[in-house]
């Protein structure tokens, strides 16, 4: 009883036919039939100052008032239903059976609009992070971009609006201004796909039992993002062929050309299979194959076997496996059709984890890396702390100090340039990166 008369004084409120209350000077209204019983019960609520009119000793003007006027009425005075002196909550209370039904009706058309404008609110949603981010990067002899992204504020601004029940629209921009070799801090970093405009636009929808993502926005390729994590244009399709088991076909063109591993970057297009599912009671699974369209076959041998920079083909296997309660372990293993230098490889053990509502809530991780310089089409190197051609292991932390704010910090120890494929540099080149950030989410 309660919750309707408190979301009936609501509407009562929001329909604006009840003055401010608290007058009670005023008597009678003029308005209100004296022939009826609720007369006297109104009368006396007003000389109480729990109910008040247009300020002229009516409430309806110079007309008869309504029964679902009279509702609004008994709605205001629901509202203050605990204030007052047990006498008056009685009338109150007679006066809310007497016009019940009226105030029923009123409360389920306050219930549409709100959902109404619910509805009209949820048709776009923003969300997003700010970061702030700052690299002790020591790097021996190693070039291919590893100190370009030393120190930096970025920004992701995501946009999610509703077009029907069965699709949704949606665009990101990234914005990043930092450090690169000798800018400062305000200056432009440069990178070719974080300059603040709207970058990515894509659709998504789930027409019938399909799954479908047509447009240009990030696309990662198992647990991990190994076999390839990097914005493109594309499409995937994909369906649940079994309760546990989905299956997705791709069609990917990198944007991102100058961060793209693959010899021929952008100028080519990748395209292939995943089939991701449950393999036991707490094992998950991804298996992953891939072509590269434009791959250059002048790398071929003489024997017809492909050169070292081929990466026509690619297989990927990604296995995650729940050890315990706080104890999540990741694999991730790739290989492709170049001569050598042609697998690449990831293991990560995850203990505990953030969430972003629970303040104190942490995690912490070790990660291997072995990515071989022909090991994948193109793996995500986040921000360039895992690049091509490199062996080494990472040991992270997160901690979240406030809401919606998370912050973490890793050290990572690596060795650069393994296969020696770069001329005139160390082939064992060591690499030191120190690296913290603080996340506020929004």
């Amino acid at each position: 009883m309660k919750k309707m008369m408190t979301a009936i004084a609501a509407a009562a409120i929001t329909t604006g036919i009840m003055g401010t209350a608290g007058a009670a000077s005023v008597e009678s209204f003029t308005d209100v039939p004296k022939d009826h019983w609720s007369y006297a019960a109104v009368d006396q609520l007003v000389k109480d100052g729990i109910l008040e009119g247009n300020g002229d000793g009516t409430f309806a003007g110079d007309r008869p008032m309504s029964r679902y006027e009279m509702a609004a009425a008994i709605a205001r005075a629901e509202a203050k239903l605990q204030s007052v002196n047990p006498a008056d909550q009685a009338l109150i209370e007679k006066l809310g059976q007497e016009y019940q039904a009226e105030l029923q009706k009123m409360e389920a058309r306050n219930e549409a609009r709100y959902q109404e404008l619910s509805d009209k609110v949820n048709k776009i949603q923003l969300s997003g992070f700010v970061r702030a981010k700052y690299d002790h990067d020591s790097a021996d002899n190693v070039s291919a971009g590893a100190e370009n992204n030393n120190k930096h504020f970025y920004m992701d601004l995501e946009g999610k609006m509703k077009v029907s029940r069965d699709w949704e629209a949606h665009f990101q921009s990234e914005t990043r201004k930092g450090y690169t070799q000798n800018q400062n801090w305000r200056t432009s970093s440069g990178s070719d796909d974080q300059d603040g405009t709207v970058q990515r636009i894509w659709v998504e929808g789930h027409p019938g039992k399909l799954g479908v993502t047509l447009g240009a926005k990030w696309w990662g390729l198992g647990f991990q993002n190994v076999a390839f994590g990097h914005a493109a244009d594309g499409i995937s399709l994909d369906t649940n062929f079994t309760k546990d088991w989905n299956a997705k076909a791709f069609y990917l063109r990198p944007r991102q050309g100058s961060l793209v591993s693959m010899t021929n970057g952008s100028d080519t297009s990748i395209y292939g299979v995943n089939f991701t599912g449950k393999v036991g009671h707490a094992t998950q699974a991804s298996f992953t194959y891939a072509m590269n369209q434009n791959h250059n076959d002048a790398v071929k041998n003489a024997d017809g076997t492909y050169g070292d920079q081929a990466m026509s083909r690619m297989g990927a296997v990604d296995l995650s496996a729940q050890l315990a309660n706080n104890l999540n372990l990741v694999a991730t293993y790739v290989r492709t059709n170049a001569g050598q230098f042609n697998t690449s490889k990831e293991y990560r053990l995850n203990y505990k984890g953030t969430d972003l509502n629970q303040v104190g809530s942490f995690g912490a991780y070790l990660r291997y890396i072995d990515f071989a310089k022909f090991g994948d089409m193109s793996h995500d190197d986040e921000w360039c702390s895992m690049p091509s051609d490199t062996k080494g292991w990472i040991l992270g932390v997160k901690y979240v100090p406030y809401q919606n704010v998370e912050w973490e910090t890793f050290y990572s120890d690596q060795t650069r340039n393994l296969s020696g494929t770069q001329t005139g540099m160390n082939s064992h080149a060591k690499r030191h990166l120190f690296r913290t950030q603080i996340d506020f989410h929004f």
